[in-house]
């Protein structure tokens, strides 16, 4: 009677496990937006402080990887001495804005930021071990 217990526990807890294991529902359409009436004036477009050809200036650049490392690190230890991490910006090119952070542990990572679309990748390097890997 025991093992019959036992077994139907198994049975029951692995058939709970493989319930999570489902495949996933798609999500519920999104109502369509209906169209505007004709007397409604056309949406303003936005502008930027950018150059002429492109969508994103440098200071838009920086002060998203300001934001995001200020989101993503710790900055307890900045507060308590100012100069162990910061984030500057680095060279130019005509497709990217370089932005780096220099971390409390002296690892550096290197946004790149494409000045067309604001994509972003991350390449992590640390003088101490010289290494360098792709982050994100």
């Amino acid at each position: 009677m025991k093992k019959i217990s036992v077994i139907l526990i198994i049975v029951l807890a692995s058939g709970i496990l493989f319930a999570g294991c489902g495949a996933e529902k798609a999500p519920a359409a999104a109502p369509q937006p209906t169209a505007a009436p004709a007397t409604e004036a056309p949406a303003a477009e936005v502008q930027t402080d950018a150059a002429p050809g492109t969508s994103l200036s440098a200071e838009m650049a920086y002060e998203g990887v300001s934001n995001y490392c200020r989101s993503a690190y710790d900055w307890s230890t900045a507060e308590e001495n100012p100069g162990s991490m910061y984030v500057e910006m680095g060279e130019e090119t005509e497709a990217e804005y370089k932005v780096i952070f220099r971390s409390y542990t002296g690892a550096f990572v290197y946004f790149y930021v494409d000045k067309a679309s604001g994509m972003t990748r991350m390449t992590e390097y640390v003088p101490a071990l010289s290494i360098e890997d792709e982050a994100g």
